[in-house]
């Protein structure tokens, strides 16, 4: 899924389950560290953001869960698929992203991952989980947006 949508920034891939299954509160912009064959596969689109988070281990953050297939064309120096990434953030963010997720139900989720002047970067953000009652109301609004849609449409 490339998508273009201003100069210089790039989306690869978003994550649309996080907004469905967690309350944002806060967004932050990161790097990733790479290898060179993980950022050829990046280029060609394939990555799975989609059951990934954020951990935080010896002060700093590391990403999870993430998958980068191998890319064909790389030989013995190929990357582990499911490796722990890190990310690049300032020592002020880490530090704010730490407190925030020792708070009770806080989380570090990815959003999005896209290129930014031809570097690699990942939209994180501070999340707490909604409950079964919250889904089946955003669900709710979301199915009535849409008919309220059609109903405009087709009385135009």
């Amino acid at each position: 899924m490339k998508k273009k949508t201003s100069v210089g920034l790039k989306i690869i891939s978003i994550n649309r389950k996080a907004s469905f299954n967690y309350f944002f509160e806060s967004v932050y912009e990161a790097g990733i560290v790479l290898k060179g064959s993980e950022i050829k596969s990046i280029r060609l689109g394939k990555i799975n953001i989609a059951d990934s988070y954020a951990i935080e281990r010896r002060g700093e953050i590391y990403l999870m869960n993430s998958h980068i297939p191998l890319y064909k064309n790389a030989s013995y120096s190929n990357h582990n698929p499911t490796d722990d990434r890190k990310l690049l953030l300032n020592k002020r963010e880490i530090n704010k992203l730490i407190g925030k997720i020792n708070r009770e139900g806080f989380t570090i989720i990815p959003t999005k991952i896209y290129f930014k002047k031809g570097k690699a970067k990942i939209e994180i953000a501070v999340a707490k989980g909604k409950k079964q009652y919250d889904k089946r109301q955003a669900k709710k609004n979301k199915d009535w947006q849409r008919d309220k849609a059609r109903y405009v449409r087709k009385t135009s």
